[in-house]
């Protein structure tokens, strides 16, 4: 069974202040996530911000008239620099991403990093080649937009 990682980076023309708020709320994720994943927060009383050992429960369509639950776990914490979650129920065998942010001239770098697998052996790996990959993909090139959307273009450019 395959472990699978992607890697994007973001500059955003912010403060680092006002990224950590932003990102480590876990109240936003659904206004950087596709309206098509249906996505809705349905754990109570999370926090304002991520701490470690915070359980964040979800639903979210991420097939047509398919709903799963998912519940990540916020493991590692470094306010300002790093927060990881952790899926302890739902769709993938294994979710680890972490979330780290460092300033830059005219803002903030931002990088997400995702190490995955699915279940169902063989079935999962078809499935990664057949749509999952991509959907993941389209997941994060939606929530770049949105993320300039709201905060506007960096004009920093990214590292090689």
């Amino acid at each position: 069974m395959s472990i699978y990682s992607l890697k994007r980076v973001q500059n955003i023309p912010i403060t680092l202040d006002k990224a950590w708020d932003f990102f480590s709320n876990a109240a936003n994720l659904s206004l950087i996530t596709p309206e098509s994943l249906r996505l809705d927060i349905i754990s109570r009383h999370h926090g304002d911000q991520v701490y470690a050992g915070q359980l964040i429960e979800y639903k979210l369509s991420p097939l047509p008239f398919f709903r799963a639950y998912w519940m990540t776990e916020i493991t590692h914490v470094v306010p300002g620099r790093y927060f990881v979650d952790e899926q302890r129920r739902g769709p993938y065998r294994l979710w680890h991403h972490q979330h780290h942010f460092r300033n830059i001239e005219g803002g903030i770098e931002m990088t997400d990093i995702v190490h995955y697998q699915l279940p169902l052996g063989w079935l999962g790996t078809l499935a990664h080649g057949l749509f999952v990959g991509q959907q993941l993909d389209k997941i994060f090139a939606y929530r770049r937009e949105k993320i300039e959307a709201i905060f506007g273009r960096s004009h920093t450019p990214l590292p090689a």
